[in-house]
């Protein structure tokens, strides 16, 4: 089993910031499918903003078992077409992992349904995350914490829905802390929201953040797809499961389309 793994990236910072770039010379999206490659399990491949359909045509999400999506300045310049074809794709059972200011990106706000706000400081702070969910497969093989020296910090409260599972709770060294691993279950989907990975710190150099990544990809991985889930199909009366009889008016029988 191999799972195909699509590394979608703003690209944006890397462009304008010198201490992004030096960072991250090769751009963010690549330097998070180097933490992925290092699984055999995982077919990585890249794409951006820039390209084409943001690279995210229909062709490309076919191919894809999961979506790992990192973005901050240009949230805005994600086209809605897009953004619906993806949300319509993890609805299906396509895995998505959702990094750091991906909480703002249209697509986490169009799965969640709600403004997925925080209080944020960019300070260089200390991180700690605790692993408060242990025996889940995205912790597996992490120590009870580990430490980020630089990182920018969130804060609760975090205005997103109440999540199916928390797998990590951050403390900065500016007091706050905040819900930094969450997992959710859009239609068949796996959804992972990952705080970590401020673009002006070396996050996604980090060997603990690369094997939180991996285990992420491994547990969002699913190999079917139940594009019924997306439709609303008409089920004939001599097409139900058991015989019946119509009773009663149709909106169907006068002409009409109904709420479908």
């Amino acid at each position: 089993m191999t799972i195909r793994t699509l590394v979608w990236g703003e690209n944006v910072h890397e462009q304008m910031n010198k201490t992004v770039a030096e960072i991250y010379p090769e751009g963010m999206h690549n330097q998070i499918a180097k933490l992925l490659a290092i699984d055999s399990n995982l077919s990585v491949k890249t794409t951006t903003l820039q390209e084409p359909e943001h690279g995210l045509t229909d062709k490309v999400l076919d191919d894809t078992d999961v979506l790992v999506w990192w973005g901050h300045r240009a949230h805005g310049d994600v086209a809605d077409e897009i953004v619906e074809r993806v949300a319509k794709r993890v609805w299906e059972g396509m895995g998505l992992i959702v990094l750091h200011s991906g909480h703002f990106s249209k697509i986490f706000k169009r799965l969640m349904g709600s403004p997925c706000a925080l209080h944020w400081r960019e300070a260089g702070e200390r991180e700690r995350l605790w692993v408060v969910n242990p025996g889940h497969p995205i912790a597996k093989g992490l120590p009870a914490y580990f430490e980020l020296e630089n990182e920018e910090m969130y804060g609760e409260p975090f205005s997103v829905p109440e999540p199916l599972e928390t797998i990590f709770i951050s403390w900065f060294q500016g007091g706050e802390v905040f819900r930094s691993g969450l997992t959710y279950r859009k239609g068949a989907g796996n959804v992972f929201y990952f705080r970590p990975g401020h673009e002006t710190y070396p996050t996604y150099h980090d060997a603990t953040v690369g094997l939180v990544l991996r285990n992420a990809v491994n547990w969002a991985y699913n190999a079917n797809r139940y594009p019924e889930l997306n439709t609303a199909p008409n089920v004939p009366v001599e097409k139900a499961i058991e015989p019946i009889t119509a009773r009663g008016g149709s909106l169907h029988e006068a002409g009409e389309e109904g709420f479908r």
